[in-house]
């Protein structure tokens, strides 16, 4: 049986992500969905330190990121993700309430693997939930390694 992938989810708004993890529940994607509350959380998850320090080695198989997070906003993480050379390869999927341009156009800048707007209505909302959750933890299919791959600080050659 394969094994499921970890998705890691940052929402600092816990109906949207009670919201979301219903969606994928509804829809059978069984994959362990880890949330976290705030760009700094999100940071420590995925670099394993502070609270995470202990956490299970691996990636996430996708990263599901609000931008307007407390303390580090979601731009901020996904620059950091996109400018680290062993982290760049997760994709990162934006789950915002900004239609606004700029927001759009500096996520791609930065290197986003998708843009969607958080549907005001419940189940056009539960769709491109299922929608990013079936294409990102199923049907996508990562480089060899990557997702389940811990993290280790690559040698300068």
């Amino acid at each position: 049986m394969k094994e499921l992938k970890r998705i890691l989810l940052i929402e600092d708004s816990a109906n949207d992500a009670e919201l979301i993890l219903a969606a994928l529940s509804e829809n059978n994607l069984a994959n362990e969905v880890v949330v976290v509350r705030d760009g700094e959380e999100a940071l420590d998850y995925l670099y394993r330190r502070g609270l995470f320090r202990l956490r299970m080695e691996g990636h996430p198989v996708v990263v599901l990121l609000d931008l307007k997070l407390p303390k580090i906003d979601g731009l901020e993480v996904l620059a950091q993700l996109k400018s680290d050379p062993i982290m760049r390869v997760i994709p990162v999927v934006v789950l915002t309430s900004s239609a606004e341009e700029p927001d759009l156009v500096r996520c791609y800048e930065l290197g986003v693997n998708a843009y969607v707007v958080k549907p005001v209505h419940y189940h056009e909302f539960a769709d491109a939930i299922k929608s990013v959750g079936l294409f990102w933890a199923v049907i996508n299919q990562p480089p060899l390694g990557v997702p389940s791959a811990p993290h280790r600080q690559q040698e300068s050659n």
